[in-house]
């Protein structure tokens, strides 16, 4: 009977907590919220369990992971620098047809891991891969060369073959209101651009929800500002 109330008890605070933390899909996982979601597994499954072990040490220890948890989500929405933290930030393995050794070294990856992960992805000729990403959640992403990407009944439509711009990598380099110079650099852009362009949109960084560009120059920007 004691287990089953400890089981009741631990299932109640377990699912509260899953609903503070939100919803994210299994695949979606950082390796924070892969150790985080391992450690209040293994401590509500002690606390149902070791009978010796007084139930509330157990859901004080719960709530702890969880209070943690939460702030981190806190801090991480605010800062791009602490999610850089909590989460990691994406790795370029591949681009301009060759190879980011360092970077998959840093991740881990072997050359031939990295093709079995593009082939999951419908790239079985490494000649037609424009860019691979892995992001924080260990997914890779891929983007393929233009002349390799299936042509779609919209393309058909406006002959877009010929007219569509050039889809490319984007730099995000102004994210919820924070400057990436990292981002910036990449893009091959100065703080004279990046005025210049904030001047003509009579807006300042933290008005900018998202300022990105490609490699065709071409910039997305999304403000916050009323329209």
């Amino acid at each position: 009977m004691q287990v089953i109330v400890r089981a009741l008890t631990m299932f109640v605070i377990l699912f509260l907590v899953v609903k503070l933390l939100g919803k994210k899909q299994i695949k979606n996982l950082t390796l924070y919220d892969y150790v985080l979601s391992i450690s209040m597994g293994s401590i509500a499954a002690d606390s149902v369990i070791s009978l010796d072990t007084p139930l509330y040490d157990g859901v004080l220890a719960l709530l702890v992971f969880a209070i943690v948890g939460y702030l981190a989500s806190i801090l991480s929405f605010h800062s791009h620098n602490v999610e850089e933290i909590v989460d990691g930030e994406p790795l370029i393995l591949f681009e301009n047809d060759n190879f980011n050794y360092k970077n998959l070294e840093t991740a881990k990856l072997s050359v031939s891991k990295l093709l079995e992960n593009i082939r999951v992805k419908g790239c079985f000729d490494i000649n037609e891969l424009d860019t691979a990403i892995l992001e924080p959640s260990g997914d890779i992403s891929i983007l393929l060369k233009e002349n390799s990407r299936p042509i779609t009944s919209n393309d058909l439509k406006n002959n877009i073959q010929k007219n569509n711009k050039k889809k490319s990598l984007n730099y995000n380099i102004i994210i919820d209101g924070v400057l990436n110079l990292d981002e910036l650099k990449k893009a091959k852009k100065s703080k004279t651009w990046l005025n210049k362009i904030l001047k003509e949109n009579e807006l300042n960084i933290e008005d900018i929800t998202l300022l990105s560009i490609d490699k065709s120059d071409n910039i997305t920007l999304f403000d916050r500002k009323e329209k």
